[in-house]
């Protein structure tokens, strides 16, 4: 780990205090109007990320054979499904943050008579507990299979978010509504844990059929480099989903500033889940896929 490393989470942090981190979110506590830096919650991680980077610095020294130079981890992009993986990744853990972010965004401006802060905090709950059943699911049926209907069930889960909100002067269902965001941080869950199942797997096998036929010493320089871009791709993929935190706000804001309706950016939502769905099903779970897993 170097410096930069150890340094940057703090700066963040540092940089979101106070005004820095932009307005605060107003709510209405019986007749008085309240201010909530709700973005300021994100310093209860500071004493954690410096513990975990004193450990790191100093503890991580005995897996030697999980080294690799930046030459080494930079072989990833050349790879195609490390791309292919990076696009899937944000249907499934950018969704996860984005909504995070969103969720309370749409609550205050399609139900401006609920509290969002009661809660916004029920969709990261539910998504974090399910992230863990996506990996055991999908240790029995394979990533790609529990993927592909993630990705289906996040579409209907999005179709019945626009059913449960206001239209042409009619009321929405609140209840509707939070029920649908719920399932849908539940798949997102689910698809996180299904999504990091397939990416030991394809670069596995990749180098497996790489090294095929060249015998042992090839076999086991194969597993290694397969280590090696496994863990490049996981942190490679997730730094990019996380832009999902930045871009559903934002097309929830764009959608809301340019139409008054949340409708434009969901229905953008289903486009890209279904070329999510496309991709699974072309490149990872169809019978004779290239690289089935």
């Amino acid at each position: 780990m170097s410096v930069v490393q150890f340094i940057t989470p703090l700066v963040v942090s540092v940089a979101v205090f106070g005004a820095l981190g932009g307005e605060p979110q107003q709510y209405q506590a019986g007749d008085a109007m309240k201010n909530l830096w709700l973005q300021n919650a994100g310093f209860i991680w500071v004493p954690f990320i410096v513990v975990s980077s004193l450990a790191a610095w100093f503890g991580m020294h005995d897996i030697a054979d999980a080294k690799a130079s930046f030459a080494d981890q930079a072989i990833i992009f050349k790879r195609k499904h490390n791309w292919l993986m990076c696009w899937l990744y944000v249907g499934t853990f950018g969704s996860f943050i984005g909504f995070s972010a969103g969720l309370a965004l749409l609550t205050k401006s399609q139900f401006p008579g609920v509290n969002p802060t009661a809660y916004a905090f029920l969709g990261p709950l539910v998504g974090a507990l399910t992230r863990p059943v996506g990996g055991w699911i999908s240790d029995k049926l394979g990533g790609a299979r529990v993927t592909l209907w993630t990705f289906v069930g996040m579409i209907a889960a999005v179709f019945a978010v626009l059913g449960a909100l206001p239209h042409d002067g009619v009321a929405g269902s609140f209840p509707a509504f939070l029920a649908a965001f719920v399932a849908l941080f539940a798949l997102t869950g689910i698809g996180n844990g299904s999504t990091f199942r397939m990416i030991p797997v394809i670069f596995l096998t990749e180098r497996q059929r790489a090294a095929k036929g060249k015998g042992d010493v090839a076999q086991k320089q194969a597993l290694q480099e397969a280590g090696k871009e496994s863990a490049a791709v996981l942190g490679f993929s997730g730094a990019i989903g996380a832009y999902g935190g930045f871009f559903i706000p934002k097309s929830f804001g764009t959608s809301l500033e340019l139409t008054g309706s949340a409708d434009a950016a969901l229905y953008c939502f289903i486009a890209f889940y279904v070329s999510c769905v496309l991709v699974t099903w072309w490149c990872y779970a169809r019978r004779n896929a290239a690289m089935p897993c």
